[in-house]
């Protein structure tokens, strides 16, 4: 025969259990809805930055840039040069740093900026990096920038379903 203490101390135990899967559940769904409101505040920025001022990437980024000195002959002659990089840097640096740190999806950045990311590295940031670093003398320049693209390649070259 089952007591009334033992009874009231597994069922303290079951409720115990219950409440804590409950609880990492929920901490669980608040972090997967942090990060898909992270996301979409990201999208509205590129939305802003760059839409809506009717970039066309293809267009700025039309050809591969031969070192840091053409960077920087064509950032002070062509305006809309400029301002797309003036806006893609820090956005991207921005970006690579919430991937690194785990506050945003790589996944996420895959689905829906990989082409255009892609595009940016290997025609824009990939011919100056080294170059714009020492010539600046700041080892770190653009280097958050630098990481995302890499990984994001990677991460395509992981998961082809997704290749652009």
């Amino acid at each position: 025969m089952v007591d009334y203490q033992t009874l009231s101390i597994v069922l303290t135990g079951v409720g115990m259990i219950i409440a804590l899967t409950y609880y990492g559940l929920q901490i669980r769904n608040q972090s997967r809805t942090r990060q898909a409101q992270m996301f979409m505040q990201l999208y509205n920025r590129y939305q802003d930055n760059f839409q809506a001022h009717g970039f066309n990437m293809y267009e700025i980024f039309n050809k591969k840039l031969s070192g840091y000195d053409e960077y920087l002959e064509k950032y002070q002659s062509d305006e809309n040069f400029k301002l797309a990089m003036d806006r893609f840097l820090p956005f991207y640096e921005g970006l690579g740093v919430m991937v690194k740190e785990g506050y945003l999806s790589i996944r996420l950045v895959a689905l829906m900026w990989a082409g255009v990311t892609r595009m940016f590295y290997e025609y824009i940031l990939e011919p100056i990096v080294e170059e714009g670093r020492e010539q600046t003398k700041y080892p770190r320049l653009w280097s958050e920038t630098e990481w995302l693209c890499k990984k994001l390649i990677r991460y395509m070259e992981e998961h082809p379903e997704l290749k652009t």
